[in-house]
């Protein structure tokens, strides 16, 4: 099936910003559509967006953007077979031909990518899922829920970026939501009953003024257990540090507390944490530049929870070859945005089960209404799903999404491995 139009527009993103829509139509009609989100921690070496600068929308707009799908995307892809989705990104890769898809935009090619893969699948007459599994089960991944929202992502009221939950206890996709919707609702209730309610960060989880970082652990505990869950049993802790986003060189600042903390010192702080707190994953636990301090911390905990690599690994399977190889880390963050393509995403997640490694389909903090990353994470049997908090349209049509596959189209629910 021929590739007949690509067409782009400028759509708005979860912050009101401006991002980029692709459409792919095929000859026969059927087409796909692709809308690129955009992070605000971002690792150094994750694909570059594509953006005007200037005045108008703080410099964010993408009439650029726009401009290379009509002038240099649509022709290429003039009459290629949409199925081939490896060629036709390679194809991408290739007309950006920058290191970082600095000249076209990451975000241009992972719109045009995600919209060639939906255009595919509509050609197939079947859900995205099932064209991504092919012959293989499709199995629905554990959702990881903001709780709090703090670093980049909340006016850094707190340093550590996201306070998350993981319904390990859920034996259904339903169950897990059902338990994280409780947590979220007691503990916006606890934030209210103790003045230090904010408003709601970027993601949709709680802005909370907390006086320390522990603070926020302490209370998403008591929130659990307001819930009538069981702290480790039903609903346990994960932590996105987003360490790059303070620290550098190896040292730490951490604004809310005025320490300054060398590696080794942050490494055992998080151990007392994870020793402390029903604790089971933690992400960008180090600075991306800070790969010894990762190896230490990944020796010290790696073998009792899962230890993320966002900033560090970028969605790059040579990253996270190298990271095997050192023993950083032992869970990649599957950002597709990052990488630029859908086949650099998936060779991403490859290069982490051929590690051993776990992984975690990803939003950012700039999101829309595409549910394409629901589909990927359940196809490609990632297991675990991180989309922000439970509360906003952007991250409510994803999980949302996540229902209908599990009750209109009986998908098995993975449930939590460790």
């Amino acid at each position: 099936m021929k590739i007949a139009q690509v067409a782009a527009r400028r759509v708005w993103d979860s912050r009101g910003r401006p991002t980029v829509e692709v459409e792919v139509t095929n000859e026969d009609g059927t087409h796909g559509i692709g809308i690129a989100p955009a992070g605000a921690s971002r690792g150094t070496r994750e694909a570059v967006e594509l953006r005007d600068g200037g005045a108008r929308f703080g410099g964010l707009d993408v009439q650029q953007a726009l401009a290379a799908v009509s002038r240099e995307i649509a022709p290429l892809l003039a009459g290629r077979d949409v199925r081939d989705q490896a060629g036709i990104d390679a194809a991408l890769v290739a007309l950006d031909g920058t290191p970082n898809k600095s000249r076209l935009g990451g975000n241009t090619l992972i719109a045009t990518s995600m919209a060639v893969l939906h255009a595919a699948a509509a050609c197939a007459r079947m859900p995205l899922w099932r064209y991504l599994a092919g012959a293989d089960e499709a199995v629905l991944p554990v959702p990881q829920i903001q709780v709090f929202g703090g670093g980049a992502h909340a006016g850094r009221r707190v340093d550590v970026q996201d306070f998350m939950v993981i319904a390990n206890g859920a034996t259904s996709f339903q169950q897990a939501l059902e338990m994280t919707a409780e947590v979220y609702r007691c503990a916006g209730e606890l934030m209210r009953e103790r003045g230090s309610l904010a408003g709601v960060a970027d993601e949709g989880g709680w802005w909370p003024a907390f006086t320390r970082n522990e603070e926020a652990l302490d209370a998403l505990v008591e929130s659990i257990e307001r819930a009538k869950l069981v702290p480790g049993r039903d609903v346990s802790i994960a932590l996105d540090i987003a360490s790059s986003e303070f620290g550098h060189g190896g040292r730490y600042k951490l604004a809310l507390e005025d320490v300054e903390l060398d590696s080794d010192a942050l490494c055992e702080k998080l151990v007392r944490w994870v020793e402390k707190y029903p604790i089971v994953s933690i992400e960008d636990p180090l600075a991306e530049d800070d790969e010894d301090g990762l190896v230490k911390f990944t020796r010290a905990v790696g073998g009792r929870v899962q230890v993320v690599g966002d900033d560090y690994l970028v969605t790059n399977a040579s990253r996270v070859s190298h990271a095997a190889a050192v023993g950083a880390c032992n869970c990649v963050l599957v950002k597709p945005n990052q990488a630029g393509t859908i086949t650099e995403t998936r060779a991403a997640l490859d290069a982490a089960r051929a590690a051993g490694y776990r992984a975690i389909v990803s939003a950012r903090s700039g999101e829309t209404e595409d549910v394409t990353i629901v589909h990927l994470a359940t196809g490609w049997n990632a297991g675990q799903l991180k989309v922000g908090s439970f509360a906003r349209s952007e991250r409510m049509a994803k999980w949302n999404e996540g229902v209908r596959l599990e009750a209109r189209d009986g998908l098995r629910f993975g449930g939590w491995q460790w």
